[in-house]
């Protein structure tokens, strides 16, 4: 809580006395409890009846405070301690305000009486000196606090009515409360003088400290009627690649090799290894040459690379099929996600090298995305040239412009036994003969040294046994009627 004094009275400082009153206050020396000399003004005319005696204070700028708050410190002299006083003798006085925008008051205007004036408060003191205080002339001085307002004039005056008392009046403090400037939850919030009423809350609005924004909410915070802070709504947090120091007062960029890669109120955090920053504030850590980070990486981790290639490939050839068998690569790149790809070249039949198997060949589990270290591949031309890549990636092999390291076997297929012919025609019959001719099969799977023909009797039953005949490479024959 902050105060700003409007007025405050010591002992050189005047009062202008009601010049028509029955009696005026005057100055009067006098001492504290700790025997200090003050000066006071003093009024005492208890033994007449119907006293008005007043006193104000010079004009006074509001300042823009809209309640205005004014200590009194005082002493009042005990009624039953003066001998013969009559009934009307008073251990009170009243407080009184005046507003006005220009400093116009005189001897006689305002008038000296409620109305134009406004009353406070009636005061009353907490202590009263007696008969034998007075004979020391030692006062005992109480303290008191009024607030009055709505005030919206540029200024005031302020009075004091005695109405049969003896008091003194030792110290006038007129002040107003304020909310001081202060910085809470990243923001900084102007000084806010308390609003109109002792209840009242004013709005103040934060703006975020350098390098801060808002969350969620526009920031705001309430100076109550006693110039405290209270009730915060929302806050400020530092942005990406500045850090929260001094309890979030200060935001300050990282330094070379830290980030922060989001807002909030935590540290920078060291560039992880393999990157570095190229400025201070950075938000991200850059990775270093032949380093990459994937999409899906965080950038706290590590930059990573892609991996070596697959080590001791073994091949197991049968007929047509092939089983490849590796080890994972000596550098898997920093990463646990590396998977194989079967790359397919067939390199027989012509001077044109060798060409990507077609898709008839199959891969079993698959060809592209192996996390298993074995593959079977089927369907392969048989006494074939075969070279076979296996590709080592990983999750930043994209990332890379060089193509993924790789381990080859060069194998050559078996010579398997050739396809079933699929077509055969009747070529002439006589009563005791037929000649036949077909196709040679579509895949011959090497040179065919004869076919095997076989035939039924018709008359006869199936289950009756085969007769066999073989017949040259040629692709006709001709069958003689064997008779039982």
């Amino acid at each position: 809580m902050l105060t700003d004094d409007l007025f405050s009275l010591v002992m050189d400082v005047k009062l202008t006395s009601c010049s028509i009153c029955p009696w005026q206050w005057e100055e009067v020396s006098g001492y504290d409890e700790n025997m200090n000399t003050i000066r006071t003004y003093q009024v005492c005319n208890v033994f007449d009846n119907n006293q008005n005696n007043w006193v104000r204070t010079k004009y006074i700028s509001r300042r823009g405070a809209q309640r205005i708050h004014v200590e009194m410190k005082f002493s009042v002299r005990d009624c039953s301690s003066i001998p013969s006083v009559p009934g009307s003798c008073k251990e009170t006085f009243n407080l009184y305000y005046y507003e006005t925008d220009s400093d116009t008051a005189n001897k006689v205007s305002p008038a000296w009486m409620e109305n134009p004036w406004i009353k406070v408060d009636t005061i009353a003191a907490d202590e009263s000196f007696s008969q034998v205080d007075l004979g020391v002339r030692v006062m005992k001085i109480n303290t008191e606090v009024r607030s009055f307002g709505p005030v919206s004039r540029q200024g005031f005056y302020l009075a004091f009515q005695d109405y049969g008392g003896c008091m003194s009046l030792i110290a006038v403090r007129i002040f107003y409360r304020k909310c001081p400037r202060v910085v809470l939850n990243g923001a900084v919030f102007p000084e806010t003088l308390s609003g109109a009423e002792s209840t009242s809350l004013v709005a103040a609005r934060g703006v975020c400290v350098h390098n801060g924004e808002e969350v969620d909410v526009p920031i705001k915070l309430y100076c109550n009627g006693d110039g405290e802070w209270m009730v915060p709504i929302g806050r400020c947090m530092c942005k990406a690649g500045h850090e929260a120091l001094e309890n979030g007062t200060v935001c300050r960029a990282c330094g070379s090799g830290f980030f922060k890669s989001s807002q909030g109120d935590h540290l920078c955090l060291q560039c992880p290894i393999n990157s570095r920053t190229t400025n201070e504030g950075a938000t991200n850590c850059v990775c270093r040459n032949g380093y990459y980070r994937s999409d899906s990486d965080p950038p706290q981790i590590p930059c990573t690379t892609i991996p070596s290639a697959p080590q001791s490939v073994i091949s197991i050839v049968n007929e047509t099929s092939l089983r490849l068998e590796w080890s994972t690569p000596r550098d898997g790149g920093g990463r646990e996600d590396v998977v194989y790809n079967i790359i397919c070249k067939s390199c027989g039949g012509g001077r044109g090298g060798c060409t990507r198997c077609g898709d008839n060949v199959q891969f079993i589990p698959r060809q592209l995305g192996l996390t298993e270290t074995s593959v079977h591949i089927s369907d392969l031309l048989a006494h074939t040239q075969y070279t076979f890549e296996i590709q080592a990636v990983n999750g930043v092999s994209d990332q890379s412009p060089y193509s993924p390291h790789y381990s080859s076997v060069n194998i050559t297929t078996n010579q398997a036994a050739p396809s079933a012919v699929s077509i055969m025609h009747q070529v002439s019959r006589t009563p005791d003969s037929i000649t036949l001719s077909w196709s040679q099969p579509d895949q011959p799977n090497g040179l065919i040294l004869d076919y095997e023909l076989q035939y039924y009797d018709k008359v006869k039953s199936r289950s009756t046994s085969p007769a066999f005949r073989r017949s040259s490479p040629s692709s006709l024959a001709q069958l003689l009627q064997v008779w039982s």
